[in-house]
């Protein structure tokens, strides 16, 4: 029991952190900035749906996907550790949105943000679906993949109550608190990305050396 509750926070920081509700709120407001209370809600609803089906279809078919490009987790969770480094990085220094995605484009894609860019890739990143094959692969029973994917879809719901308040949040955080709330996020996005790379990298030391 006391080891499914340590999974379930493990799983739960981490999504939450790699998926940065708070950090996406002012590039979801600007995006939705023409759209209507009833338009902005239907947006964030349907850009969590398509986020949660992605981030499950890669959690079972990362696997697959190992063995048909001949892929070891270990690898994985090496370059899923540099990944999340370099995210935690650009939230450490509260720029991630910028990076996600360009105001110039806002435009181009106002008639279907909720599929691209919203849901793919600002909620569901490569960071959220590197996060889900490794967590599945670490998995190794039902009771854990059943809490990884309730913990999961726990996630979105809270991004998409966040998005949907996104207007009050935003008013009570202000922009200051937004950036300190970004830069503690992506702290703990690298110390996630520490763990990842070197459990990661020591099985494959220890191969070398045997």
């Amino acid at each position: 029991m006391t080891d499914l509750i340590t999974f379930a926070i493990l799983t739960f920081t981490s999504f939450f952190t790699l998926i940065n509700p708070l950090g996406t709120m002012p590039i979801f407001m600007t995006m939705t900035a023409d759209l209507d209370q009833q338009h902005r809600t239907n947006t964030a609803r349907k850009a969590s749906i398509v986020a949660f089906i992605t981030i499950v279809f890669f959690a079972f078919s990362g696997q697959v996907l190992f063995n048909f490009f001949g892929i070891s987790v270990n690898s994985f969770r090496i370059v899923g550790g540099v990944i999340f480094f370099l995210m935690g990085m650009d939230m450490l220094e509260a720029r991630l949105g910028k990076v996600k995605i360009k105001e110039s484009e806002v435009k181009t894609y106002i008639n279907d943000i909720s599929i691209t860019p919203l849901a793919i890739p600002m909620i569901c990143g490569p960071g959220a679906i590197t996060n889900a094959i490794v967590m599945m692969e670490d998995a190794d029973s039902i009771e854990k993949k059943t809490v990884l994917i309730l913990t999961i879809l726990f996630v979105i719901l809270l991004t998409y109550l966040i998005l949907y308040s996104s207007s009050r949040i935003i008013k009570v955080l202000g922009v200051t608190g937004n950036n300190v709330m970004m830069r503690l996020m992506g702290l703990i996005v690298m110390v996630i990305a520490v763990e990842f790379f070197f459990s990661g990298l020591k099985p494959i030391i220890m191969d070398m050396i045997k």
